[in-house]
């Protein structure tokens, strides 16, 4: 049997980060490594019904919010594992993403866009009155002092935000490269074409939704345990929304590797500002290389260089 070199690789980045874990000093690394990686997640999430199908989502910050405050539910109530959490939040935010897809995917353009992002304003309106998960004044989240095979908890989750964000990787390459992938691709095209040549474009829409939506909630049901305290605020913050869209768009939104490729390269810059200059620059700065990607290459990083390749095939 024929290994992919795809598994290979991910595999031995799987390996190299519980190195990385035991061997580096620094807790920072960790604190930026998540952050990196939880953007990646998003933003590979964002593209499964925004790149491939191209439904532009405004509400994927609802679904982060979501499973974040699913995993404080469960935590308060059943106080479960973490990786149980992460399931049951994939779970409730895969149905969600399924039931709102019923609800607004008659919509296309302007008009989806609007209904999602209304979508996550409800979702913030009943959490903040949500009094068990602490409502708007939020709630804290207690971590083990010490944790197994790992030195630190900020260690652990590292490892294990790089081991989902692997996963949705490869269910985002699984969707490109498989007949689900070419029917949304389809459906990105000319839907109406789409549906005249047979394909099946209301379940390929609702399986995307879905998806994304699962993946949303996996993403952030580990947040409130990195960040130890939560609230509708930073749960549904701005620059969290804004990097899962902006990313995908800077890196390339009709490939499974075009998000992977933003995020890293944004997420690192973001990182970097933020402790030589101040956290604050992040928003402007995603909003400026948005620009200038949307007006100078609308495909993306990707795109850009596909279009380079093109030009020197041509000499």
């Amino acid at each position: 049997m024929k290994i992919s070199p795809f598994w290979i690789i991910t595999v031995l980045i799987l390996i190299g980060g519980y190195l990385f874990a035991e061997w580096a000093e620094n807790q920072f690394l960790f604190f930026a490594g998540y952050v990196v990686l939880q953007s990646l997640i998003m933003a590979v999430a964002w593209n499964i019904l925004g790149g491939f199908t191209g439904y532009v989502n405004f509400g994927s910050a609802g679904f982060f919010a979501v499973g974040a405050y699913t995993a404080i539910a469960l935590h308060q109530f059943l106080e479960a594992p973490l990786i149980v959490l992460i399931i049951i939040a994939g779970v409730v935010c895969g149905l969600i993403g399924l039931g709102t897809g019923y609800l607004t995917l008659r919509l296309r353009g302007v008009y989806f866009a609007i209904a999602t992002l209304a979508m996550a304003i409800v979702f913030e309106s009943l959490i903040t009155n949500w009094e068990y998960v602490g409502g708007s004044t939020g709630a804290y989240v207690i971590t083990p002092t010490e944790v197994a095979f790992f030195d630190s908890y900020i260690e652990m989750l590292f490892v294990l935000m790089l081991f989902l964000a692997l996963v949705s990787v490869a269910v985002s390459r699984y969707l490109s490269i498989s007949r689900i992938g070419q029917g949304l691709a389809a459906i990105r095209d000319d839907e109406t074409a789409a549906e005249c040549m047979g394909v099946p474009t209301l379940r390929l829409k609702l399986i995307s939704t879905t998806v994304m939506g699962a993946m949303m909630g996996v993403c952030g049901a580990p947040f409130p345990f990195f960040v130890t305290y939560i609230n509708p605020l930073s749960a549904f913050d701005l620059l969290i929304a804004v990097n899962s869209i902006a990313m995908p768009m800077i890196g390339g939104t009709a490939v499974w590797f075009g998000p992977v490729i933003g995020a890293l390269l944004l997420g690192t810059i973001q990182q970097i500002i933020t402790v030589t200059v101040s956290s604050e620059l992040n928003i402007l700065i995603v909003g400026v290389v948005l620009v200038l990607f949307v007006a100078l290459a609308p495909r993306g990083i990707v795109g850009l260089v596909q279009d380079v390749m093109k030009k020197r095939r041509g000499k």
